[in-house]
C-alpha cells in the first residue's frame, strides 16, 4: 500500500514499546486477546502491546450516542448529494480513471457511473475518508459502547486479520469514527470479503489507490446481486383504495410487479410480472413521488440500508453520466 508501512502486524508491533497503563490494557481486553490467540494464532503478548497503543476516543462515543437527527424528507436529503460540485468532480474522476472503470464494468457488470456515484456519496471521491485511527475507533466501540459492542468487536477481529493478511501497520490505517475505511468506506469485514487488488500490484489499497477502490466497489456490487444493464427504479403513480397496501415496510421485497399492479400501482416501465419489487413514497419538492425499486435498487441498499441513500446514489449516477455525455 503506497502510503503505508509494509511492516505487517508482527513487524509493526516490534516497534511498539512495552505495554504501559493505557486505555486498553488490562482485564477488559484480556479475553479478546486470548480469543484471537486461540482462534487465529496471534501472539498474545504482541496484541497486548498493540492495544496498549490504542486510545479511547470520547468524541467517537459522543458521535455514535448522539440522538438521531430528524429524518430529513427527500427534498432536503437529495440536495446534500446531488450538487453541481459532486457531479462535476464525478465527471473528472471518471475521466481520470476511465480505463479502470471500463475494466470494472466489463469484469463485474457494474455500470461505471454507479461506481463513481458510490465513491462520490461516500467520500466525495476521497476527500473525506475519515481521520480516526481504525484501531482507536474499533477498540473504543468494541470495548466501551455496550449497545453494539459485539458487532464492533467482530470488526476489530476482522481488522486485525486484515492487517496481518495485507502486511500493513494496524496503527497507521485511518477511517471514520465507526471504522469505515478508504474511498469506498468499507468496514473491515467487507474489505476482507470483497476488496480486490484491481491494479495487480500485489496489494489491496482502498485508501490511496482509486483503481483498487473502483474494483472493490464493483466486486461488492456483483457479490450482492447487481444485474448488468438492468434498471434500478421505475417511477409510478397510484390509484384506488388499496394502493397504500403496496408500500414496502423496510427494504426487503415482499411483492412482485404483478401483485403491486393489482394494488393500484402503475408505471410506464415494462416490468416482468414476477420481478421482485419494493414500493416507496418520497416527499419531493413538488409533492409526493411514488417509486418502484427493482433488484438493482435492492443491491444498492446492501451498501447502505436506506431508501434515500440508494436513490441519491442512483440519481447522482444518472446526473454524472449525463454531464459526461454533454462534455
Amino acid at each position: 500500500m503506497r502510503a503505508f508501512f509494509r511492516l505487517g502486524l508482527v513487524g509493526a508491533l516490534a516497534l511498539v514499546q512495552p505495554a504501559q497503563a493505557g486505555d486498553y490494557v488490562g482485564p477488559k481486553v484480556d479475553e479478546f486477546v486470548q480469543e484471537m490467540t486461540r482462534e487465529y494464532g496471534f501472539a498474545g503478548e504482541q496484541l497486548t502491546r498493540l492495544f496498549a497503543e490504542a486510545e479511547r476516543k470520547q468524541t467517537i462515543l459522543d458521535a455514535i450516542s448522539r440522538p438521531a437527527e430528524r429524518v430529513k424528507p427527500w427534498h432536503e436529503y437529495r440536495p446534500i448529494f446531488i450538487t453541481d460540485a459532486r457531479i462535476g468532480q464525478g465527471v473528472d474522476f471518471w475521466r481520470q480513471h476511465e480505463d479502470a472503470l471500463a475494466r470494472a464494468q466489463a469484469e463485474y457488470g457494474v455500470a461505471s457511473e454507479v461506481i463513481v456515484a458510490i465513491i462520490g456519496v461516500e467520500t466525495f471521491y476521497g476527500r473525506n475518508t475519515g481521520s480516526y485511527r481504525v484501531i482507536d475507533a474499533l477498540s473504543t466501540l468494541g470495548f466501551d459502547y455496550p449497545p453494539r459492542a459485539p458487532f464492533f468487536r467482530q470488526q476489530l477481529k476482522e481488522f486485525l486479520l486484515l492487517a496481518r493478511e495485507e502486511q500493513v501497520d494496524p496503527l497507521a490505517l485511518k477511517g471514520s469514527y465507526a471504522g469505515a475505511m478508504g474511498l469506498p468506506q468499507f468496514m473491515p469485514s467487507s474489505f476482507r470479503a470483497y476488496a480486490v487488488d484491481f491494479d495487480g500490484d500485489g496489494r489491496i489499497d482502498i485508501w490511496n489507490n482509486p483503481v483498487d477502490a473502483i474494483g472493490s466497489v464493483a466486486s461488492y456490487f456483483k457479490a450482492h446481486g447487481w444485474q448488468p444493464g438492468a434498471p434500478v427504479v421505475a417511477s409510478a403513480s397510484t390509484e384506488g383504495e388499496r394502493a397504500q397496501e403496496g408500500l414496502t415496510e423496510g427494504l426487503e421485497s415482499t411483492l412482485n410487479a404483478a401483485q403491486l399492479k393489482a394494488l393500484g400501482w402503475k408505471t410506464e416501465a415494462a416490468l416482468a410480472d414476477d420481478v421482485p419489487v419494493t414500493a416507496f413514497k418520497l416527499d419531493g419538492e413538488k409533492g409526493e413521488e411514488y417509486w418502484i425499486g427493482l433488484p438493482n435498487f435492492y443491491t444498492i441498499t446492501r451498501y447502505n440500508r436506506s431508501v434515500m441513500y440508494a436513490m441519491a446514489v442512483h440519481q447522482l449516477s444518472q446526473q454524472i453520466a449525463a454531464a459526461r455525455g454533454r462534455s
